[in-house]
């Protein structure tokens, strides 16, 4: 359950209104070349979206742009597919480019740069900041799955959920077989060495989140001399297998439903008196909904749709009180908070089409693993996280790569990283979507890696604001500052 930062960033707002040659520094690294500005055709942005569906309209001094690169790094002469770029261009005196990849896998770069360019306001001035959608995704020859999402998501039984993800995978496989064999990690890691030579950048400086971070070391165990500053926020570790990382990410929930509970209580909640009280209030609420779902309009509030309503606030300690009116609103009968927030989560449009985040997320992951988790294994691990989180325990689905036309690969499993400059790895001890454990385990695997540990709340330790993390951050990527062994940043 990797979610891209689109969630963390706009849920705020959005989901309040739904109811929320260089000279060398002291890093051995050196600075980046500013004097080529690569080869890439930028213009002006005409088909940004926003979280709400809707044209979104650039801010100043974005530009988007094209590449293209080989349907199959393989055969470089084959096929060739686009990749979409976009670009906030340095407001200052020009370092080079910063190349960043938001999460998911499957959300859009191009779109959550349009909104994110402010989050990330003082790396601007000194970088152009450039992301993009990488291959499977939106409008880069993104995975289109029919119109299946609406009924898989709502799925009530494990039976339904295994029948209707087969339906979703020949679905998939009749709409985009092209692509599906080809979106796998490390295929898209070469894609960002050709994005880096397009840029005209000599090494790549890279800001990951969340699967970010996959990217990343993806991309610096097949190209170790090619990594400049790189920055690895809220850490994946590549190594777990299906059921640890849905057995860790849900005792992660587990633990931010009990901060947020605790939090709500100590504010007056609507939802409890204690933080136990709370969360009974909120499970009561999703099993009656497994009977009888809530109308809004002319759709439903399933049980499945409110898990993930829960799940979305929990991400990002600021959208908390989103959780408790969304919540408080469904138990007195009215769910269109909350299936705002699972629209949210799914990239569902309010004309019912959807972006390819939960489709594209789906193909990624399959290609990535190996595994292919049965019915029965899915049930039993239901089973399990039943009793760690009750909120996150699976009713039907999960078995999408049991059907998957195409054959997974472990590749991107094995990350070493040996050579390359050293590489910021960030894991907050309040991250519920990647647990803290796993960041210490990505720095032994890179080799190269430096722990940064952030003790508060949230997906994705730069995004909280903390005046630490950030300041860590910004002294590398500016100045090639590494952090010191052990640096920890208080909540």
């Amino acid at each position: 359950m990797k979610k891209p930062l689109m969630i963390l960033l706009v849920s705020a707002a959005a989901l309040t209104a739904c109811s929320a040659g260089p000279t060398t520094t002291n890093s051995g690294t050196p600075a980046p070349a500013a004097k080529s500005t690569g080869n890439v055709a930028w213009s002006p942005c005409t088909d940004l979206i926003g979280p709400d569906g809707k044209p979104l309209t650039p801010g100043p001094g974005v530009e988007c742009g094209r590449i293209k690169v080989p349907l199959d790094h393989a055969k470089p002469g084959g096929e060739q597919i686009d990749l979409a770029l976009i670009r906030v261009k340095a407001t200052g005196d020009r370092l080079g480019s910063l190349v960043f990849n938001f999460g998911g896998p499957g959300g859009s770069g191009v779109d959550t740069m349009a909104l994110a360019a402010q989050t990330f306001a003082s790396l601007g001035k000194r970088y152009d900041l450039v992301s993009f959608d990488p291959r499977g995704v939106d409008r880069s020859s993104g995975v289109k799955c029919g119109g299946e999402l609406d009924k898989l998501l709502a799925a009530g039984t494990e039976a339904d959920g295994d029948r209707l993800s087969k339906e979703f995978a020949q679905a998939c496989e009749r709409d985009s077989g092209k692509i599906l064999p080809y979106v796998g990690t490390v295929q898209a890691a070469k894609d960002l060495d050709l994005l880096r030579a397009a840029l005209g950048d000599e090494r790549l400086n890279y800001f990951g989140l969340s699967y970010g971070t996959h990217l990343g070391s993806v991309y610096a165990t097949q190209f170790p001399k090619k990594v400049g500053r790189f920055v690895l926020d809220a850490a994946l570790d590549p190594t777990v297998t299906f059921e640890e990382r849905a057995v860790t990410q849900a005792e992660g929930f587990a633990q931010a439903f009990e901060a947020f509970a605790a939090d709500c209580v100590a504010k007056s909640c609507e939802l409890g008196g204690d933080p136990a009280a709370v969360r009974r209030t909120v499970e009561t609420l999703l099993n009656g909904l497994k009977t009888k779902p809530i109308k809004v309009g002319d759709r439903e509030l399933t049980y499945g749709l409110a898990q993930l309503a829960v799940i979305t606030p929990l991400y990002a300690k600021a959208t908390w009180p989103v959780l408790e009116q969304a919540a408080a609103a469904a138990v007195k009968g009215e769910g269109t908070a909350l299936l705002g927030l699972a629209d949210l989560y799914t990239g569902r449009r309010p004309d019912g089409t959807y972006s390819t985040m939960m489709t594209s997320l789906q193909a990624i992951n399959c290609a990535d693993n190996a595994e292919r988790p049965t019915v029965a294994e899915t049930a039993r691990l239901s089973d399990r996280i039943r009793k760690i989180f009750p909120i996150l325990a699976v009713e039907g689905s999960g078995t999408a790569c049991a059907h998957w036309p195409v054959p997974g690969d472990d590749a991107a499993k094995r990350v070493d990283a040996t050579g390359s400059a050293p590489i910021v790895v960030i894991g907050g001890k309040g991250d519920p979507a990647t647990p803290y454990e796993w960041a210490p385990e990505l720095v032994a695997q890179l080799k190269t890696g430096v722990l940064v540990t952030y003790e508060g709340e949230g997906h994705g330790a730069y995004l909280s604001g903390n005046a630490c993390v950030m300041s860590t951050v910004d002294a590398y990527l500016l100045n090639g500052k590494v952090p010191a062994a052990g640096t920890t940043c208080a909540a």
